[in-house]
């Protein structure tokens, strides 16, 4: 399981040490993000000798644009727990204040998030804090209680942090009745299914290309859920921002339809099978220019030419046993095209969903989609797109 471990200015943040141990000595991957004055209270290094991970307090990691990612944070936690929590945070929680790093990854956050307030009595005990909290439980957040550490159901306590062991308890504990997202199982083990993820870029000139608007998350969640239910994934991604940190995953990056096409084929005949999320250029340009095309006269044209089908191609190798599955973004006649894309490019089912679908397609956190099989229709309201990958995998674990 992964879990995100938030650390704010508080005397208590010594503790979280022994919260670290906790989760890894249980098998689980730890992602520190603390705060800025948190390393006032403990440093970074300490924390990564725990973790074996870097920890994760700035949005820019480095001075040459290398960024943090939030987001790809919130798709990687399988639960977040904030420990110790200040009067400060809990208030920026509450209110959506997002000026730190901790803020943002609690506001990308899918997973189940857990706090474990830590103050003086007074602030806990204050008017303000207290609506705080209430904020939180009504939008799902569990706080463990300082005084009990029992999940907060009454608001009382002296404002001391519980103690480390009785926290890893009490998250541990509630995943384990949680979604099945949450909880890990080997339904997939022994498997290596292959997943393309995020668009591809056709170049027009050394600097400028015909691409489109995928950011790959829904491929990432889906690649994260494969690997969390014992799979070996092997995922072709195009240029995207999302990373993953996941040992059972293995990433090859590429730029155009034809790099990915020659990717994908190579990979497939030794996969169980295959999930085609990525949102592959149906056509590039005939010619590449050589040098940058320079404004001139009153136009430009561009003759361009199919590339290669990823699905048809993998649809025509596919064995017995193995297992193919694509992706249908439409904007008309929705349900006609992807049973149509069905049934010619050999696949076991199509997830289809609708750019007309608020919510629904490229750079959302969350998405809408039918699940398309030769023989029904299975419609899904709009979920994240972690939800939305474990409804998938359900879906392809079905077939084997």
């Amino acid at each position: 399981m992964n879990i995100v471990l938030g650390i704010t200015g508080s005397i208590a943040a010594y503790k979280a040490c022994t919260l670290i141990r906790q989760f890894v000595k249980q098998g689980h991957e730890v992602q520190v993000v603390i705060t800025p004055a948190g390393k006032e209270f403990i440093t970074p290094i300490t924390l990564s000798a725990l973790t074996s991970k870097p920890v994760i307090s700035e949005f820019f990691a480095q001075r040459d644009g290398t960024w943090n990612s939030h987001v790809d944070l919130g798709l990687w936690g399988d639960a977040m727990v904030i420990a110790p929590a200040t009067a400060s945070t809990i208030g920026k929680m509450a209110h959506g204040i997002a000026d730190n790093m901790l803020i943002t990854t609690y506001l990308s956050m899918k997973a189940p998030v857990f706090i474990a307030p830590a103050m003086d009595l007074d602030m806990w005990a204050h008017a303000s804090t207290q609506d705080n909290l209430r904020l939180l439980k009504a939008r799902g957040v569990t706080v463990i209680e300082p005084a009990s550490g029992e999940l907060a159901s009454h608001l009382v306590g002296k404002g001391r942090m519980e103690e480390p062991e009785k926290i890893a308890e009490v998250v541990l504990q509630a995943l384990q009745g949680h979604d099945s997202e949450c909880v890990n199982n080997d339904d997939l083990k022994g498997r290596r299914i292959l997943i393309t993820a995020g668009p591809t870029y056709e170049r027009i000139d050394p600097v400028r290309f015909i691409g489109n608007y995928s950011s790959g998350k829904m491929g990432f969640a889906l690649a994260e859920e494969c690997a969390r239910r014992g799979a070996l994934v092997e995922m072709v991604c195009g240029p995207v921002q999302c990373t993953t940190t996941h040992p059972g995953i293995t990433l090859t990056h590429v730029e155009s339809a034809q790099q990915m096409w020659e990717a994908a084929t190579q990979l497939f005949p030794d996969c169980d099978g295959a999930i085609l999320c990525a949102a592959v250029a149906d056509f590039t340009p005939e010619k590449v220019a050589d040098n940058k095309i320079k404004r001139e006269g009153d136009g430009l044209v561009l003759r361009l030419k199919p590339t290669q089908d990823i699905a048809r191609s993998l649809g025509e190798m596919k064995r017995a046993g193995q297992r193919l599955v694509g992706f249908a973004l439409e904007t008309n006649d929705e349900m006609a095209h992807a049973q149509e894309k069905l049934q010619r490019k050999h696949l076991d089912f199509i997830v289809m969903n609708s750019l007309n679908d608020e919510g629904a397609g490229f750079r959302h956190d969350t998405n809408k989609v039918t699940i398309i099989t030769p023989t029904a229709q299975i419609p899904y309201p709009l979920k994240s797109k972690n939800e939305v990958a474990s409804d998938i995998i359900d879906q392809l674990v079905k077939l084997y």
